[in-house]
């Protein structure tokens, strides 16, 4: 009998370290992800791989982003944004987007455009979904967004960027 059979659920949870739950999800590939959104002229983005489909009816997604990041607070007041899921390839510009750049050196990189909600679309993307936002749910540290997919771009040559076991991998079409 191992020592957390006699646990109550919720002590179980509680013996599983930040560390350990971390990797754990390194073994979970994610697709990579830059979600975008606009404040009037000004753009905010950030790359993430916290996305996944929610309904089809309506058509929904949810977003994860850590209230700590320094795109938070644009995001908190955003009615918008679009995920815009990156091709094979496009390690640089996660990074970019990842990373502690200003926001105009993000979205100097690659080519944007707008769909529907005026969020920037990256015409290079895999798939971009816009969409409106329709609810904000805190859990934790992270604040999850569920959003509305309004329009949808596909190239469907762009094969996949994965980020699996802390790296890159690139699923070509």
């Amino acid at each position: 009998m191992s020592a957390l059979s006699n646990l109550k659920m919720d002590d179980a949870a509680k013996c599983i370290s930040a560390d350990a739950f971390r990797n754990g999800m390194a073994c979970l590939p994610g697709a990579v992800n830059i979600v975008t959104t606009n404040l009037g002229a000004e753009k905010a983005g950030f790359t993430a791989t916290a996305v996944c489909s929610v309904s089809d009816n309506p058509p929904t997604l949810l977003v994860c982003l850590n209230r700590s990041a320094s795109v938070h607070q644009r995001f908190s007041q955003a009615t918008n944004l679009a995920i815009n899921t990156l091709g094979a390839g496009q390690d640089a510009l996660s990074n970019v987007f990842g990373g502690k750049a200003p926001m105009e050196e993000r979205f100097a990189q690659g080519q944007w455009d707008t769909l529907v909600t005026g969020a920037p679309i990256l015409a290079s993307a895999a798939v971009s979904f816009d969409c409106k936002i329709t609810a904000r749910q805190s859990v934790a540290t992270h604040d999850v967004f569920f959003c509305e997919v309004l329009a949808i771009k596909q190239n469907d040559e762009a094969g996949a960027l994965l980020y699996f076991q802390r790296a890159y991998h690139h699923l070509e079409k």
